[in-house]
């Protein structure tokens, strides 16, 4: 794997810009010189205190902004150092110049993860300066980062879709057999209900051959009427003498 962050580092150290004496007077130019002292001591919170006190004097100095960007860098505080970068591009119309802020800027974005952003911030710095290898070689590292982040975004997405598709197919099924299960008690509710009506049926049946209190009187009153035809019809066959022709 590439080591970006000590060659970034070094070209960092490499950039750092000394300010010639005729761009700054001479108290800025003491307090700027003094942060470059400690900075190469590696006393950047000291740098950044000198930088800050010289803007304080001279705030539309490139030369203060850009080095105060290299020691908020140095502290690994990338937005503040963004922001410093800019704010020097605004200070010069010099295109050199300008290409070494947004270098700096490319890498103050690397180092805070945001790649997309740092390709282009390359590919500004090389418009101004198309031959500078370092900026070449951090566009290049930059871009196969970018293409591993996007792959592995997109092998991502590819996952999720399938995870996705597992999901929504459990959920699918889940709802069949859902419908699946309401149908059955349905078609068991239906069953119940046709058998229960089927059983008070067979239990109503047999008043069907039940008769009323009228009727089983009438038929009562028939009967005995009968019965007494009949005793009639057998008193009168007992009245009938009996005749012989034989005498005993």
């Amino acid at each position: 794997m590439l080591n970006l962050n000590i060659r970034i580092l070094a070209f960092a150290a490499l950039s750092f810009l000394f300010a010639p004496p005729i761009i700054l007077g001479q108290n800025v130019r003491s307090l700027n010189n003094s942060g470059v002292d400690s900075y190469k001591k590696q006393q950047f919170v000291d740098a950044e205190v000198n930088f800050k006190k010289g803007l304080e004097k001279s705030r539309e100095s490139y030369e203060l902004n850009y080095n105060l960007g290299d020691a908020y860098y140095k502290q690994q505080r990338y937005d503040e150092a963004i922001n410093s970068f800019q704010n020097s591009l605004t200070h010069t119309e010099d295109g050199i110049l300008k290409s070494k802020a947004f270098h700096n800027i490319g890498n103050s974005l690397l180092k805070s993860q945001k790649i997309k952003e740092s390709v282009e911030a390359y590919k500004n710095s090389l418009k101004l300066n198309p031959n500078d290898k370092d900026t070449k070689y951090n566009l290049s590292y930059a871009l196969s980062l970018l293409k591993q982040q996007q792959d592995q975004q997109q092998q991502n997405k590819n996952q999720n879709d399938k995870n996705q598709d597992k999901q929504d197919k459990k959920d699918q099924n889940k709802d069949d057999q859902q419908d699946q299960n309401k149908n059955d008690q349905k078609d068991q509710q239906k069953q119940q209900n046709k058998d229960q009506t089927a059983q008070q049926d067979k239990l109503k049946q047999p008043e069907k051959d039940k008769i009323s209190k009228e009727e089983a009187e009438r038929i009562l009153e028939a009967l005995k009427n009968n019965e007494k035809d009949l005793q009639k019809k057998l008193r009168k066959k007992v009245g009938i003498p009996i005749t012989t022709d034989k005498d005993w």
